[in-house]
């Protein structure tokens, strides 16, 4: 059966990730070494993270398969027992995806016609008569810190902390304003902007999260996501002005949004502390000692190949041109907008698809022209759109909990890390309450500590960092989820989603 994205161009795989809440509110799970599923984890975890592959959609139901991290499929058999691995037929592991009014999801195999359900601790599909132990609540799998883009509007939400109200005006989300950070709670979610404000029912911003902060989510595959009050009233872009509230008559599908992953937006400065900026339209050099938006780059890279791509607020990307001159006017599929990256001590070094290393001519123009990197070649970087960080690894989020004083590194919901910059690519951690991190003679962290110390960060590909503790060593999640720096080699679990 041939698989397609709901939202066919738009779609990314992290967009189709979900977590399942059976009605007892524990997660659809899958038990890798018995090749079975169950629902026995109250969190939302890797194995409890589904893609969602549509072959068919159609209003209110999909025609769908449900894949695992791991790459196996939840397979339903004969006789109603549900496991998990490679379908047999084109039909095996399909289930009959409909969507509720209430936000819930229900999934009726194919073949036998049964509902997917749990008994709180076992899955099976064995009834065909509907009923409310059938009923799934989808919650997105992706990073907390998102990003609403109207696909009508073709602009993102973005919060107005001076006005106390959110508008959906922002064509490119380079702005801090544009971020969002996405709590889950009781079946609800709050919005908390980059300021810690929350988004109400009142159609303002609030300072605490309450009743009145807590929105119902309607999820489709691809990233849709509409967000009600639970009593008939949806969000959406009101007015001329495009402000941000409640209301009960929303049109040609105003009311949906693509969720998606807060980009990373950074600024570069050369050796003589001048921005890299686009000026001219497309030409790119380091003359101005001031911050302007045609000085923000969105950082897009390919993980694998450890190649990057730079996207100016004009849209079009970084490319070497002849003369080894480096112009803003490239399109994303262009061999010349990839480059490799390298770091020293927290600044990066950009080599071009010649493999010459980048650096500033004498007449302040960005040129590929160096065969060995200098420290003409390196540059300061910073990220532009993130006041603070929120950190998820191989084992949940980075946070604190009541049970341990150490941070921990499996939290279902993460803590924010205020960043404090005070050189390039070096930032103070400063805890929510105020205080600062400490490190412990362990590799351990607190975050009541009383003098700031250095954090070194280092971007590894789109939404990916490693971070160089105060110790010299590289900050790892650890299996026992207490936050270690005992790490001498970037491995696997010193890779960070921010």
């Amino acid at each position: 059966m041939e698989e397609v994205e709901w939202t066919q161009g738009q779609s990314k795989p992290e967009d189709l990730m979900v977590g399942l809440i059976s009605w007892a509110g524990s997660y659809l799970t899958y038990e890798a070494c018995k090749d079975t599923v169950s629902t026995t984890t109250k969190g939302l975890g890797r194995r409890q993270t589904w893609e969602i592959l549509v072959s068919n959609e159609h209003d209110t139901q999909a025609v769908v398969r449900l894949r695992s991290l791991q790459g196996l499929y939840l397979l339903c058999e004969a006789d109603g027992s549900l496991c998990y691995g490679r379908p047999r037929t084109s039909h095996h592991g399909c289930f009959l995806l409909r969507f509720h009014r209430n936000g819930k999801w229900t999934l009726q195999c194919i073949i036998s016609g049964r509902y997917l359900e749990s008994d709180g601790e076992d899955v099976f599909c064995n009834s065909r008569v509907l009923s409310a132990y059938h009923m799934w609540t989808p919650r997105p799998a992706l990073h907390v810190h998102v990003v609403f883009y109207s696909p009508i509007h073709h602009c993102y939400a973005r919060a107005d902390p001076a006005m106390c109200r959110v508008w959906v005006d922002a064509p490119v989300a380079c702005l801090e304003e544009c971020g969002f950070l996405l709590h889950f709670q009781d079946g609800c979610y709050h919005l908390e902007t980059s300021t810690h404000s929350f988004v109400s029912h009142l159609d303002r911003l609030v300072p605490q999260p309450s009743a009145q902060t807590a929105f119902h989510m309607q999820v489709r595959p691809g990233g849709l996501v509409a967000l009600s009050d639970g009593e008939g009233s949806m969000l959406y872009a009101q007015g001329s002005s495009l402000l941000l509230g409640l209301g009960s008559s929303p049109h040609q599908g105003e009311e949906w949004f693509i969720l998606r992953r807060c980009p990373t937006w950074v600024s570069l400065r050369s050796k003589t502390r001048k921005f890299l900026s686009v000026v001219h339209d497309a030409e790119v050099c380091a003359a101005s000692e001031h911050l302007t938006p045609m000085s923000l780059f969105q950082l897009e890279s390919d993980n694998e190949n450890h190649t990057l791509q730079l996207c100016s607020a004009n849209g079009c990307y970084l490319a070497q041109r002849r003369h080894r001159i480096l112009v803003a006017n490239g399109h994303p599929l262009e061999s010349s907008t990839f480059f490799r990256m390298h770091w020293n001590c927290g600044r990066i070094i950009l080599q071009s698809p010649s493999g010459h290393f980048l650096s500033i001519a004498p007449n302040s123009l960005l040129m590929a022209k160096a065969t060995i990197p200098g420290p003409n070649e390196e540059f300061g970087i910073r990220l532009a759109n993130r006041p603070f960080l929120a950190l998820r690894g191989h084992y949940g989020y980075v946070g604190t909990s009541t049970e341990h004083d150490l941070m921990q590194c499996n939290m279902d919901q993460p803590d924010c890390i205020h960043l404090l910059p005070c050189r390039q690519g070096i930032y103070h951690f400063q805890a929510q309450g105020g205080s600062f991190w400490s490190i412990t003679s362990f590799g351990t962290f607190r975050p009541w500590g009383k003098f700031a110390l250095n954090f070194c960060i280092e971007l590894q590909g789109s939404n990916l960092l490693t971070v160089l503790a105060p110790n010299g060593f590289y900050m790892r999640s650890d299996r026992s989820g207490t936050l270690m720096a005992d790490s001498e080699d970037v491995t696997r679990d010193c890779i960070w989603e921010f």
